[in-house]
């Protein structure tokens, strides 16, 4: 089907029968013989392709998409393959993120930020095919020294998203970045738990109801803000049943995910309480005039925090929310105090639930640990039995999270007998 010849300089061509009996060759150069006897092969499989009808087999198609660009112009010209796209690296990302319409905002936000890491290390020019392994780990070292190390992580991340779809697109045959690690996107240095006693001092200094009910659905109840908070409505509100229905457009695209039910804690249930008797006739949303308005909230609530006498945290809004994740999962099951929170465990341990320093001291205060190696016992330090360390059952946590008390004899009831 297709022959190989070198001429007196070495230079070697195959030369094959197109389908509409016309004679057509490529032009190889000086190429050693093994390789040119691989294309010959490859071009034999493509014309049989074309014979019947029928796509690539593996090998050739895997060999057809690793091949570099002049070959591939070479094999395009005699009509053997499609004219190769010529992707530059940021016109491509350009064009992944405008197709995205599935992800929210600030998720395209995100992906834009990866792009404009990639174009400042690489330039936009950039062939896409052009970036190599070597080039992906050096990337992640000129992340390191500019940015956190969960910036890292996400950044290296999205890289990967994007070289990803090109590798599915044929545009690349491997991605560079598979094996460049992002490192872990926690940043636990940036926590901070926000105390009830400061929540009541944020509360005295908003400005209005509005915003009051705001910090509490946030320390209180664990919403997101804003994408959950300005989503409730009066009807999501269950004062008999004492739960509220939450909307969650961040998991929504997952199936069940869309919305979540948490219940309605006594701090929530006053200040809802409060406003709902504030409220106008008719009106549909919870927060109606931050709904209409919620821009800069984060600098609108450092304002608040400096007018209480506070000092702002770290990541206002998550570690409200993260303070109530880390209180709830004191006092209710893992997979519950999850649920009512909109995550997985997973997550809740990565990002949410921190250890703080009362479990310090309430664990000096409970625990008895052997200090030296007693003869008498013949038990090490190591081999200790530690009691069960709990929680008082007057802890602030367990007053502010239900009204359900357990008895000394736990869930279940006594066993006779044994």
């Amino acid at each position: 089907m297709a022959s190989l010849s070198t001429d007196k300089n070495g230079n070697r061509r195959v030369l094959f029968v197109d389908s509409d009996g016309s004679r057509k060759t490529i032009y190889l150069g000086n190429m050693p013989k093994k390789n040119a006897e691989t294309v010959k092969l490859r071009v034999e499989h493509i014309l049989s392709a074309r014979k019947s009808h029928s796509p690539y087999d593996g090998p050739t198609a895997d060999w057809v998409a690793d091949i570099d660009d002049d070959l591939a112009d070479k094999l395009a010209a005699v009509g053997l393959i499609p004219h190769r796209e010529r992707a530059t690296l940021a016109g491509f990302i350009d064009s992944y993120i405008s197709k995205r319409s599935d992800v929210k905002p600030g998720t395209a936000i995100a992906y834009r930020q990866g792009r404009d890491s990639l174009v400042e290390f690489f330039g936009a020019d950039k062939p896409l095919r052009s970036v190599t392994p070597g080039d992906a780990d050096e990337f992640r070292l000129f992340l390191g020294e500019r940015y956190a190390e969960a910036t890292v992580g996400r950044r290296v991340k999205h890289a990967k998203q994007f070289f990803k779809a090109a590798v599915r697109r044929r545009l690349i045959p491997a991605n560079p970045f598979d094996e460049v690690k992002g490192g872990t996107q926690e940043n636990r240095s940036r926590f901070y738990f926000v105390t009830q006693e400061a929540t009541r001092a944020l509360l005295e200094a908003c400005p209005d109801m509005e915003w009051r009910l705001l910090v509490g659905l946030a320390r209180f109840g664990g919403l997101r803000v804003p994408s959950e908070a300005v989503r409730l409505r009066w009807v999501d509100v269950d004062w008999e049943a004492g739960r509220l229905t939450i909307h969650a457009p961040k998991t929504e695209r997952h199936e069940g995910k869309g919305t979540r039910q948490v219940p309605l804690f006594p701090e929530l249930r006053e200040l809802l309480a409060e406003a709902f008797d504030l409220a106008e006739p008719g009106v549909v949303y919870v927060l109606p005039t931050i709904r209409n308005d919620h821009r800069n909230l984060r600098t609108r609530l450092e304002r608040i925090i400096l007018r209480s006498g506070l000092i702002p945290w770290p990541r206002l809004w998550q570690n409200m929310r993260a303070s109530r994740a880390t209180e709830l999962a004191e006092v209710y099951p893992g997979h519950v105090a999850a649920a009512w929170l909109g995550h997985s465990e997973r997550i809740a341990d990565a990002h949410y639930r921190h250890v703080l320093d009362v479990h310090f001291e309430r664990a000096a205060k409970t625990t008895q640990i052997p200090t030296q190696y007693t003869p008498k016992t013949g038990r090490k330090p190591s081999e200790a039995i530690l009691p069960n360390l709990g929680f008082p059952e007057e802890s602030e946590v367990l007053q502010t999270c239900t009204n359900v008390h357990i008895g000394p004899e736990g869930f279940e009831p006594p066993t006779k007998g044994l």
